[in-house]
């Protein structure tokens, strides 16, 4: 049996557990036998060869299959946040459609984009596990020339498909988010950092959006925002916020509250709204967003 073919056979059974959650050997190997017809390749295997197939699975995807005995079925333990679950789920999904031999590119269209720097994942992650600093060139877009940098690394985040490092920097101690597209020559050094117990990505950013830190004297506000009822549909299905609660919902419009700092990334996420969205309060947000398309408008007199 080659390798592409076991290979195939680990993500066809993760699929098969992932749409049945509890299955039995036999609906397993029914499952392989259609998908070789399907596919003109061989995924017929023995229930021995599957508990083989069941340790790979787990040392090489990190997705434990336990049995349980009384019920007499097999399932996936779900050992990881639902967002980390769902997320290697996707990727394997992506993977599998993609891995065939002919060209998909009249089928799949992918967005243009440069690199997110996940090349850095493994030695950043390897770094925060043992708690060692790292050091890399990054370069600012509004500085002509990368900095060097030597920091403590303290988690991976994500916001609007870009990845970040949010690190303690050695130079003034303070907090910062890192743009891993804009990293380079990282090297993970050999001196160790002490575990700061009291830090909280949670509590960091509770009521920021994006991934700009407010001063240390600056405040949440209460926001109350009122989107067009076809607006409003998206913004239900995927909320602008933890904070978001509901005010008003009706055929007209949907109406919402948020606890939040004011910045720049938020201000931006607005304006991309348009004229499906109008600030209720707080006033002064209210005043900047329209001086802000007054001066907009002049380009187009």
């Amino acid at each position: 049996m080659s390798k592409l073919e076991t290979t195939k056979r680990y993500h066809l059974i993760i699929r098969k557990m992932r749409i049945s959650k509890c299955v039995t050997f036999a609906e397993i190997d029914d499952y392989l036998q259609q998908q070789s017809k399907i596919q003109g390749l061989n995924f017929n295997i023995s229930q021995r060869t599957f508990q083989r197939d069941i340790a790979e699975i787990g040392s090489i995807y990190g997705i434990y299959i336990k049995y349980n005995f009384s019920e007499k079925y097999y399932f996936i333990e779900e050992e990881f946040e639902m967002e980390i679950n769902n997320r290697m789920f996707e990727a394997l999904d992506v993977y599998n459609a993609l891995n065939v031999k002919e060209q998909q590119s009249q089928y799949v269209q992918f967005e243009r984009r440069s690199a997110q720097g996940t090349e850095h994942f493994y030695g950043i992650l390897h770094a925060i596990r043992n708690r060692f600093h790292i050091s890399f060139s990054y370069q600012k877009f509004y500085k002509n020339h990368p900095e060097n940098r030597i920091v403590e690394p303290l988690i991976l985040k994500e916001f609007k498909y870009r990845w970040y490092l949010v690190a303690r920097d050695t130079y003034d101690a303070r907090i910062k988010f890192y743009a891993l597209d804009r990293l380079s020559d990282l090297e993970v050094q050999k001196t160790h950092y002490e575990e700061d117990t009291n830090f909280d990505i949670n509590e960091l950013m509770k009521y920021c959006f994006g991934i700009i830190l407010p001063n240390d004297d600056s405040q949440p506000e209460t926001v109350v925002l009122s989107f067009d009822a076809f607006q409003g549909k998206y913004i239900k299905s995927l909320p602008l916020h933890e904070t978001q609660k509901i005010l008003i919902d009706n055929e007209e419009e949907l109406q919402i509250s948020l606890q939040i700092y004011i910045m720049h990334d938020f201000i931006m996420e607005l304006l991309s709204y348009g004229d499906s969205v109008k600030v209720i309060s707080p006033q002064n947000l209210a005043e900047d967003l329209k001086e802000m398309y007054e001066n907009a408008l002049k380009y187009y007199l």
